[in-house]
């Protein structure tokens, strides 16, 4: 991925070659929505991270936000269900602009929040209020709208989720550690328990130990408490 470097308005982009991993959507007609005065235009949902979210296009600007002559761009969870009581969601997302004159991807991500909290009371988290000049976005010249055809894209991974004060809940599956242990069993010919267990190790700040069962020919790991 090639750095692009921050504007003005928080804004930190760069390059990419690969496609967005969770979702895209290709706009045919997007002359229709700045000439014909479309507000906003929520895309369908698409799951990542184990909720649901959605792309929202202001092609004229966010006006709730006292924004023109801009495209916004935001990334919305899709629906209340999505988070039970006092739930808190951090979130690490980057939105993607198809530069069809490159065939490379414009990866856009904000330079002041690497994760973002969202909870119950916010279901819109902080996207690109002024993602990009609207004449600078519809300049076929500039790639990003080619035959009035443009297309977004997002990725979203969920790095944590905790209540208030109760209880959290650490995902680790974006940037996952692997640990390795080796266990060495010594005359495994003549082993005559049923049941083994290893010396403990620490791995993920969990303490762990092997578990080799001959009744039933299994072989397993387990943690301590």
């Amino acid at each position: 991925m090639g750095s692009h470097g921050c504007d003005q308005n928080g804004v930190l982009r760069s390059y990419s070659g690969s496609s967005p991993s969770h979702y895209s959507l290709k706009v045919d007609s997007f002359s229709f929505m700045t000439e014909n005065s479309v507000e906003g235009y929520e895309a369908e949902e698409f799951a990542a991270g184990g909720h649901k979210w959605k792309l929202v296009i202001y092609p004229n600007g966010n006006k709730k936000r006292n924004v023109e002559g801009h495209v916004s761009l935001y990334l919305e969870m899709a629906g209340e269900y999505s988070l039970q009581g006092d739930w808190e969601i951090y979130v690490d997302f980057r939105l993607f602009l198809l530069d069809q004159k490159r065939g490379k991807y414009l990866v856009l991500e904000d330079a002041f929040a690497k994760e973002n909290c969202f909870h119950r009371e916010m279901l819109r988290l902080p996207g690109f209020d002024r993602l990009m000049p609207l004449e600078e976005f519809t300049n076929a010249s500039n790639g990003y709208v080619v035959d009035d055809t443009c297309v977004f894209g997002a990725e979203v991974f969920v790095c944590k989720e905790r209540t208030k004060g109760k209880r959290e809940r650490l995902l680790t599956t974006n940037n996952a550690v692997m640990y390795k242990q080796v266990w060495k069993v010594e005359n495994f010919s003549k082993l005559d328990d049923p049941f083994y267990k290893s010396e403990p190790f620490v791995a993920g700040n969990q303490k762990w130990y092997l578990c080799l069962a001959f009744l039933s020919m299994s072989f397993f790991s387990a943690i301590t408490k």
